[in-house]
């Protein structure tokens, strides 16, 4: 790695609970984490805001998961596709709906709803500007303002997580045995 991961040993305070929490719920800490981990400020933050995009709120984890897969995709990110790819299978997605999520729009297993959600992480990730007056009724129409916000969360800490993953050529995590 360009930048040596902290291994548990080496963190303390509440950096080493967060440490403690993920090794009890993943059998693991992310690599990307035990790199941010060199600025506990940083770290316990990026935790923090993780944890509220992805598990608060009223959308499913499932709908959040496909939408940062997708966003993944279009960033060439192959350390988080590695482990959002797999987070999805155990959520219900499909190899098949995951390998071809590009596909999205012309596929009858999505919903109106998940197609939605991609389309807007696709405007999002690529930076087409301020949406349409059409574009935005197409968001308002399924989902809530605080919906949005929750989508568009996910959505921008993924295109975070990509870049930095990206740019400091982060290997994938194993996965816990």
């Amino acid at each position: 790695p360009r930048i040596p991961r902290l291994d548990r040993d080496q963190v303390t305070g509440d950096s080493g609970t967060i440490y403690d929490r993920y090794l009890q719920q993943r059998g693991n800490v992310p690599n990307m984490f035990r790199t941010v981990a060199h600025r506990p400020e940083i770290f316990q933050t990026m935790i923090a805001h993780f944890e509220a995009v992805l598990h608060t709120g009223t959308l499913p984890l499932k709908l959040k998961e496909l939408a940062i897969v997708r966003t993944s995709q279009l960033n060439r990110c192959s350390y988080c596709l590695a482990s959002h790819s797999r987070i999805c299978r155990k959520l219900g997605w499909s190899d098949d709906q995951l390998v071809n999520l590009a596909d999205y729009a012309d596929r009858t297993d999505f919903t109106h709803a998940e197609k939605v959600a991609l389309q807007l992480a696709e405007w999002m990730t690529r930076n087409q500007g301020p949406l349409t007056e059409e574009q935005w009724q197409q968001v308002r129409d399924v989902y809530s303002e605080g919906e949005v916000v929750e989508l568009m969360a996910a959505i921008g800490l993924f295109n975070y997580f990509n870049r930095f993953n990206n740019l400091l050529d982060m290997e994938p995590t194993a996965p816990a045995s």
